[in-house]
């Protein structure tokens, strides 16, 4: 069964195109298009498409209502279209914290180095949050125990047709661990996050919940446009008891500060521990993530040795894997994000199928086990 995609968009040209780009995919189908977010809901709720692709500047109703209401209504997995501009990213972000699961520039030639490769993330994309679909419409269940061990061996999830299609019962749980955590007793210098599609929800949830007197600095890693990542650092602080800002070349690191990697560079750490200074870079433009986790991580490797509480959450892809396994051989502290909270389960599947991560945890419950293991 092919994945049903309904197309929001006021231009007739965007929607033929974004049309032509998904039906090239035998394994997905547009069902409809509308013109406006009115339009969208009552499509939505009349057609119950797997995924919507929805526009945020609209006539009649706009993107971030229209959203709000469907996830309201109908829950099901929305791609925004946004432009790369300051009011672009406030909007888009807007639509996240209203329900919408992921996003892409809505100019083509931003979104990749060639059409091709443009077409084919686009395609990737649609059919990655599609995954979530049956998980929206599923009955609520029991909650997921705080934390389970994590098997190297784990079985990865289906292809995203397939899930879709054949709702695949999930796998046998591992044991639970008991009812509470329990702290390590490891020492920390530096706690380091690392997360892409599904990550600035992912992050508000978690740095929301800790306590201004935070003791250690914290590096974000968000896999997001340059013109996005400004914008994104001042909600975060604007929300958080923490501070949260945008990194710059020579920051020092402080306690209970977050320093969030900008779009399109790289971020380095440089000096010892503690006080160490970020160093941002242009980066190789091989490296497909600007900024890349694995360099941030290998970085702090380097950096902080043993001393580093780091964690992948949500995200397509496998970013992170590589920086984790040199922090793990350093002696360092690996979590990932558990399946069932994940938007894609990509980044932390790949640390948790290399036998990299000790703990596999919910999102709700990440922010406890960081305070719990720092002794708070």
């Amino acid at each position: 069964m092919a994945v049903k995609v309904l197309v929001v968009d006021d231009s007739s040209f965007f929607r033929r195109r974004v049309s032509e780009i998904i039906n090239q995919d035998p394994l997905m189908t547009v069902i409809d298009t509308a013109q406006n977010g009115r339009e969208a809901v009552d499509k939505a709720l009349q057609l119950r498409p797997d995924v919507i692709t929805m526009d945020i500047e609209m006539p009649v109703l706009d993107g971030i209502s229209a959203v709000r209401e469907i996830m309201a209504k109908c829950p099901t997995p929305i791609l925004m279209f946004s432009s790369l501009t300051h009011d672009g990213a406030k909007a888009t972000l807007d639509a996240l914290d209203a329900g919408a699961l992921d996003f892409l520039p809505k100019k083509f030639e931003d979104i990749a180095r060639d059409k091709d490769e443009a077409v084919r993330l686009l395609q990737q994309r649609v059919k990655e949050i599609a995954r979530k679909r049956f998980l929206m419409a599923a009955k609520p269940r029991a909650p997921e125990p705080l934390a389970r061990p994590v098997l190297g061996g784990a079985a990865g999830s289906a292809g995203a047709a397939g899930r879709l299609a054949e709702r695949q019962p999930e796998p046998a749980r591992a044991p639970s661990v008991p009812a509470s955590f329990k702290r390590s007793g490891k020492s920390y210098q530096l706690v380091a996050i690392g997360t892409s599609t599904g990550g600035p929800v992912a992050l508000q949830n978690v740095l929301t919940k800790l306590p201004g007197d935070f003791p250690h600095p914290i590096l974000l890693i968000q896999h997001m446009p340059a013109t996005f990542t400004a914008a994104f650092a001042a909600r975060l602080n604007g929300l958080c008891q923490i501070g949260v800002k945008e990194a710059e070349d020579g920051d020092v690191l402080k306690p209970g500060h977050a320093y969030l990697a900008p779009g399109g560079k790289q971020m380095l750490l440089e000096g010892r521990s503690p006080g160490a200074r970020l160093r941002i870079i242009e980066g190789n433009d091989k490296v497909n993530y600007k900024p890349c986790v694995d360099i941030t991580f290998a970085s702090a490797a380097k950096t902080y040795g043993d001393k580093v509480l780091a964690i992948v959450l949500t995200g397509m892809g496998a970013d992170g894997r590589d920086g984790a396994r040199l922090l793990k051989e350093q002696g360092a502290t690996i979590w990932a994000q558990d399946e069932a909270s994940c938007v894609v389960y990509g980044m932390p599947q790949a640390v948790a199928k290399a036998g990299i991560a000790s703990e596999s945890l919910p999102l709700d419950r990440v922010a406890q086990r960081i305070l719990v293991e720092l002794g708070r």
